[in-house]
């Protein structure tokens, strides 16, 4: 092992690294040289990952690939740059699975409805910005995608109304940890597709949703519309009423999108014009600290290290979210946009690693010595959906044509995104609850022992890899 890491430090001592990005943020030229290395960089570790013979799908973990299209769609839209495009087409529609819902049966029995909103998300915004249908006779278009996500999200909610009246569980089988959970990211995200389908097709059925899962939210312990502070989780076990505090940016990015559909959608009806103001307060406070100099944080693990993979995602959801705001609630352009500008600089000066990989910790100058997918799709996130800047307010950069329709296109002002809203409704699959029964001690045994199973089996088998040199 002391060899080991020997040899590791002897390589990172010899490895040069290369300068920090530098942006300027009233260049569009720049911004977008920035972005297209941080994509770079990331379809690199997408295309070296090891299971690449499975398109969209990621080593470890499935709900980050549909974060890293929604990013490359979001390039695509703002640079014009579209050589990824036929990567992003397989990669989705891939994954949308048999019944056009990104519910296939290759990872269902593991995942959270957060994990399958996200690439419903992304195939809601190849929707908005007119990113091309997959041409392949027999696929579904992006809306029908976004389309049939949503209605297994309705389904599971209606079905199980009795516990806690209402609200989306965090994960789908008892013999998950997350399916005693009720959690603010699967509820927000849920909020923000009923929102945007709204908003594109104007189906009063997806208004009456969006209106309901907030209801739910606000009277929930998970969001107080008085403070503008989401919690992130809570326990039907505990009838709702405990909280986990953990602050998250993405908490606050899917409800405070969200609100910006409903707004921009109902001509800026006041308890959405409400939403967007005081949940952008909070983001500002909560998550530009001064003590970070006002850049884009991840407060509850960037300035410690400790962000896992998912988290490191966060940030770049939040800066997609934020532009978006600044596109459907004009009046609010002028506070986001410089928000987005001074992070955007800042977190190229922190992409200096060898090659030019990006950290996580936006605020310092220093690279963290942190590199990843990861961190490179935020950078992109960051540093493409900055060009809003230049699409609203009057901005404007010498060269640079903004998208002929840069904010969210709806089937009334340029989408064409073909619609099916029974989508993902025909697998004979519905979602049913089991009947609850309270948690006993043996209960709890029986999962310690389960557990204990598990991990010796995995142990086992992982000794088994390592002593055969796979490792």
């Amino acid at each position: 092992m002391r060899l080991l890491t020997s040899a590791l430090l002897a390589q990172l001592l010899s490895t040069p690294f290369s300068a920090a990005l530098t942006v300027d943020a009233q260049s569009a030229d720049s911004l977008k040289s920035a972005a297209k290395t941080a994509a770079a960089s990331a379809v690199k570790y997408y295309n070296d990952r090891a299971s690449k013979l499975i398109p969209g799908k990621f080593d470890g973990t499935w709900w980050e690939g549909g974060a890293f299209f929604t990013f490359l769609i979001n390039y695509w839209h703002w640079t014009g740059d579209s050589q990824y495009n036929d990567l992003v087409t397989e990669g989705m529609s891939w994954q949308g699975g048999p019944n056009n819902d990104f519910f296939t049966s290759n990872y269902s029995s593991y995942l959270g409805n957060d994990d399958q909103e996200f690439w419903a998300l992304g195939a809601m915004t190849a929707a908005e910005q007119k990113f091309p249908d997959n041409s392949e006779p027999g696929s579904a278009s992006w809306l029908e995608l976004a389309q049939g996500s949503y209605n297994d999200f309705a389904d599971r909610w209606n079905v199980d109304k009795a516990s806690c009246n209402g609200g989306l569980r965090w994960q789908l089988y008892p013999v998950l940890s997350g399916y005693d959970a009720k959690n603010a990211i699967s509820n927000g995200a849920f909020f923000q597709l009923a929102a945007r389908l709204y908003r594109y097709t104007g189906n009063e059925s997806y208004a009456h949703m969006a209106e309901t899962v907030w209801d739910w939210s606000v009277q929930s312990v998970l969001f107080d519309n008085q403070t503008w502070f989401i919690n992130d989780i809570t326990h039907i076990s505990e009838n709702c009423q405990d909280k986990g505090d953990m602050q998250w940016t993405y908490n606050y990015g899917s409800y405070l999108a969200g609100a910006a559909f409903m707004y921009n959608k109902t001509n800026g009806a006041a308890k959405w014009k409400a939403g967007v103001d005081g949940l952008l307060g909070s983001v500002w406070t909560t998550f530009f600290p001064a003590e970070y100099g006002n850049v884009l944080t991840e407060v509850s693990c960037d300035p410690i290290k400790t962000c896992n993979r998912d988290q490191l995602c966060f940030k770049g959801l939040l800066a997609d979210w934020l532009s978006k705001t600044a596109m459907l609630v004009p009046e609010q352009a002028g506070t986001i946009i410089p928000k987005l500008q001074a992070t955007a600089v800042a977190a190229g000066k922190q992409c200096s690693g060898s090659g030019s990989e990006c950290g996580m910790q936006w605020y310092s100058s220093t690279w963290d010595g942190s590199s990843g997918i990861e961190q490179e799709m935020s950078a992109l996130s960051i540093f493409a959906n900055t060009l809003v800047s230049f699409a609203t307010n009057g901005g404007s950069s010498p060269g640079y044509t903004p998208p002929s329709s840069p904010g969210p296109v709806t089937a009334d002002d340029g989408g064409n995104s073909t619609s099916d809203p029974t989508g993902g409704q025909s697998s004979g699959n519905e979602y049913q609850p089991p009947t609850e029964k309270p948690i006993t001690g043996g209960d709890r045994a029986g999962a310690a022992i389960i557990t204990l199973l598990f991990s010796t089996s995995w142990l086992a088998g992982m000794a088994w890899l390592v002593v055969g040199g796979v490792y």
